[in-house]
């Protein structure tokens, strides 16, 4: 019985290859045929093209000396003139390849299906006999061997004696035997250690590279299908040949083996999509096998930052990179003919993206795995600017594992991970322990790379600024992670956590001295070392002062920003004053903002205020003489505001001293709010000015505090309005100059004033003001004139008009015609002369149809005396003005 198994299995065996022996002979006989079809068909043509057609004989070899060796091909090919090189494509996988590939496919899978039958074959032997036990493990892995090896000597006989181009008609066939017989190489050394362990890890791994060299000699002289077939193969062969492992961990290395192999082969034959296959596959299979063994996550990121390092190194052939052309960010602006990056600057590119990627969000068990993955983020970080110095076209790649640190750190302390459970229980159950070092060791670390990062920038040919920036940025980057996830001052203190701020400042200084040194007039680099160290300062500021203290702090900084400018001509700076005026403002609104002001103490809410308004105008007055447009209108604009919001909680709070009403339901109060948020729309509106995409964000901020300033104009008109209501507070202090004008002619001067301040207001907004100002100014001369009359208690509408009250209103109306008429012969302005008829017609209207029924007695006759005498003086003051202002064609006198 066993017998007829070992029978059957044997013909089994046979059947591919007999298809394939049958199909090879097919195939020689139709090229024979179409051979003599051209022979008959150029009866008729020279002899030399029939020279031309005539077949080799089978029994001669084929000619070696016009297929050139790959070692050689490639070498030729890398000292090709540059004008004879052709663009490198953008991508590998193109369409038309795609096609290609597809095509070929389509006529020649029985290539692809014999090649997967002969491997499957080869690792089938090495399981069979295990129910039967016909043959002991070893003599299995012993045949498995032979058999690969057997088809890899018949893959090499038949290229050697017949070809392996697409004019013969053995193409393909010893790619195919050959594939098959690596992938059966590669199963039977997995077999021998996973599914009957033969032999140790080391003795696996060293046969695995044995045969991995095999196939990178082979692959040099076959074409790509040998790879794929073979790179395929083994990349699956763990999988096919199963078994079991207490510690798998060691198939990380044979993954590697398998990945320089395939990048090996290619770096020769230069097809591109075998170095993409290669490293899909070893990244695929590596992420498959951490998820079947959990316990190998450290050996997988160690694996895959692996990956990334030979994806960078073998492809140009270079223990030290020299990747040349453009970078990968230069996309972006690349312009119609530019060449895109080389195929090597990408696949490293994207390798160095996927390892980055892989090991900054794993997520750290265990406090050896954390420190594992910072080791390296900031091995490949480190490793991109020292070992990849040369590398041209890789300096962006950087950005990748240094963003992935930063992350890394922040996510491990935002979700409480097990390295901040023990930083933060450290002094919480043993205080008299050791100081926990890690905030430390990490500020270290990013320290290491800044200095790094500096170096490069003093070496740099190309971007030595943008080097300098991340020399200026990653290490405080790193703290503000660390503050934002770890909040270290909770655990050592927060005078301790300062001082690794400080630290890093004066390190900044020190690089910002380096730089200037080295740049002389290019004040660049010096000014990012210097916006750093400020920004350093400001930070450790953050993490020792109160809320009042910080704010003055921010300023002071914004002071020496613009003094350092003033001094050393830092055009930068101006950066770092944007930043500061933003994050000031933020803290006098919104945090902790006007609510504390509402309740801190009168003079720390002054000295805030004050200081903020004063050092923004220093710092205006510093930049005056210099051509800083943007940080000038920035501080000029924000001193305006800022004084403008301190007058207002001044008086605020003076007014809450009384007892009657606060900002939220007193008409004062909200007016006093109101003038505060429209001066920051104001502000935003000179800064409009500047020009530029952030525009669309003024244009919104501008938006956002006018609404909320006029909302409360509204709820001061209507809601709080001691006219409307009775419940209301009431007005306080005396006549004129009482709560009333703070409430609305305040209101209506502010925003008079800061149009006719700002030359650069819209029209439409400029009209839109002056009409609000307009009847603010109004609303506040009626209910003045109604409080000189009825008093405090009598400003609810419901009392009635008192006759004296009723005559002033007209003589005011006359008074603002009379004034408007004035105006327009000071300004010869025809729009005020007929703003003051219409005023005018208004005190008329209001005589006949109100004055003479509500008054009596000698009033009534004072007011139609004043009415007609007021309407004689402004209708001459009317045609006089008319006649100068248009002397050649003066109207008609009307009858």
């Amino acid at each position: 019985m066993e017998s007829l198994l070992v029978l059957v299995g044997l013909i089994v065996l046979a059947i591919p290859v007999t298809i394939i022996v049958l199909l090879v002979n097919h195939t020689r006989l139709r090229r024979r045929v179409e051979h003599l079809e051209r022979q008959i068909l150029s009866l008729g043509s020279d002899a030399p093209e029939l020279q031309q057609v005539e077949p080799r004989k089978p029994t001669e070899k084929p000619d070696r000396a016009s297929k050139p060796a790959p070692w050689s091909a490639a070498k030729a090919q890398s000292v090709k003139p540059v004008a004879e090189q052709t663009p490198p494509a953008a991508v590998v996988f193109r369409e038309d390849r795609l096609a290609a590939l597809t095509i070929w496919l389509r006529e020649n899978w029985f290539y692809a299906v014999s090649a997967l039958s002969l491997a499957l074959a080869g690792i089938f032997l090495v399981q069979y006999g295990v129910e039967s036990g016909l043959l002991p493990p070893f003599a299995r892995v012993i045949a498995a061997l032979l058999f690969g090896a057997v088809l890899i000597v018949a893959g090499e006989v038949i290229r050697r004696r017949y070809g392996d181009d697409e004019s013969t008609a053995t193409a393909y066939l010893p790619s195919v035997f050959s594939g098959a017989g690596l992938v059966t190489l590669f199963g039977g050394v997995l077999a021998a250690r996973q599914l009957y362990d033969l032999i140790g890890p080391e003795v696996a791994l060293t046969a695995m590279v044995a045969v991995a060299l095999v196939g990178l000699v082979l692959g040099w002289f076959h074409v790509p299908l040998l790879a794929a077939v073979g790179l395929t193969g083994a990349f699956s062969a763990p999988f096919v040949v199963g078994g079991t492992s207490e510690n798998p961990g060691w198939l990380y290395p044979y993954f590697v083996v398998i990945a320089v192999l395939g990048l090996g082969i290619d770096t020769v034959r230069r097809w591109a999509w075998i170095s993409v296959l290669t490293l899909f596959g070893a990244y695929t299979t590596c992420l498959l096998l951490v998820l079947s063994s959990p316990l190998t996550e450290a050996a997988y990121l160690i694996c895959v930052t692996a990956l990334a390092v030979i994806a960078i190194a073998i492809p140009v052939r270079r223990v030290w990179p020299n990747h040349g052309g453009s970078m990968i960010c230069e996309i972006v602006s690349r312009k119609k003919g530019d060449g895109w990056p080389e195929f090597p600057t990408r696949l490293g590119f994207g390798a160095v993206a996927v390892s980055s990627a892989i090991v900054s969000l794993h997520w750290a068990d265990s406090v050896d795995e954390f420190w594992l993955g910072v080791v390296l983020l900031s091995g490949m970080t480190l490793g991109l600017m020292l070992w990849a110095q040369r590398a041209e076209a890789l300096q962006d790649a950087t950005a990748l594992p240094a963003l992935g640190l930063v992350w890394f750190v922040l996510m491990h302390g935002l979700d409480n991970g097990i390295v901040l459970r023990q930083f933060a229980e450290t002094f919480a159950e043993t205080p008299e322990a050791d100081f926990p070092w890690v905030i430390t060791i990490l500020i270290a670390l990013g320290v290491v790379i800044s200095i790094t990062a500096a170096w490069r920038s003093m070496n740099a040919q190309r971007y030595a600024a943008i080097w300098a920036g991340a020399a200026a940025v990653f290490a405080p980057a790193l703290a503000i992670a660390l503050e934002v996830g770890w909040h270290p001052a909770h655990v050592i203190g927060a005078y301790p956590w300062a001082l690794h701020a400080i630290a890093l400042g004066v390190l900044m200084v020190v690089l910002a001295e380096r730089f200037a040194r080295a740049d002389g007039e290019d004040r660049m680099r010096p000014a990012l070392a210097t916006i750093s160290a400020l920004s350093c300062l400001s930070f450790a500021c953050i993490i020792v002062l109160s809320s009042a203290a910080l704010t003055i702090a921010l300023v002071v900084m914004v002071v020496v920003a613009a003094a350092l400018d003033r001094q050393f001509n830092l055009p930068p700076m101006t950066w770092f004053i944007w930043a500061g005026v933003f994050t000031v403002t933020v803290r006098l609104v919104l945090t902790p903002g006007l609510a504390w002001a509402s309740y801190a103490p009168v003079p720390e809410m002054a000295l805030v205020y004050g200081g903020a308004t004063l050092g923004f105008v220093i710092g205006w007055l510093l930049l005056r003489p210099m051509h800083r447009p943007v940080a000038s209108l920035l501080l000029e604009s924000a001193a305006w505001a800022t004084g403008g919001i301190l007058l207002s909680l001044l008086l605020e709070r003076w007014l809450q001293s009384f007892g009657e009403g606060n900002a939220t339901n007193s008409h004062w109060g909200l007016g006093l709010l109101a003038i505060i948020w429209l001066l920051l729309a104001f502000a935003q509106v000179q800064r409009l000015e500047l020009g530029g995409k952030l525009n669309y964000v003024r244009y919104l901020l501008a938006a956002f505090f006018a609404s909320h300033g006029l909302l409360r104009l509204a709820q001061a008109v209507f809601e709080a309005n001691p006219l409307l209501g009775t419940g209301v507070p009431p007005v306080l202090g005396p006549p004129v100059l009482n709560t009333l004008a703070v409430a609305y002619l305040l209101p209506a001067l502010i925003i008079g004033f800061s149009v006719w301040r700002i030359y650069a207001t819209p029209l439409w907004l400029k009209r839109a003001s002056w009409g609000l100002t307009s009847v603010l100014a109004a609303l506040w001369l009626g209910l003045m004139i109604r409080h000189v009359w009825q008093g405090a208690a009598g400003m609810y509408e419901g009392n009635g008009v008192t006759q004296p009250e009723l005559y002033t209103y007209t003589m005011a109306l006359l008074a603002i015609g009379a004034v408007l008429f004035y105006q327009s012969l000071a300004r010869r302005s025809d729009l005020m002369r007929k703003a003051g008829l219409v005023v005018i017609g208004l005190a008329v209207a209001k005589v006949f149809l109100i004055d003479i029924a509500g008054l009596g007695g000698l009033i009534r006759v004072f007011s139609l005396l004043a009415l007609g005498l007021a309407l004689a003086g402004l209708a001459w003051l009317n045609r006089w003005a008319k006649l100068r202002h248009s002397p050649q064609d003066p109207e008609p006198l009307d009858h």
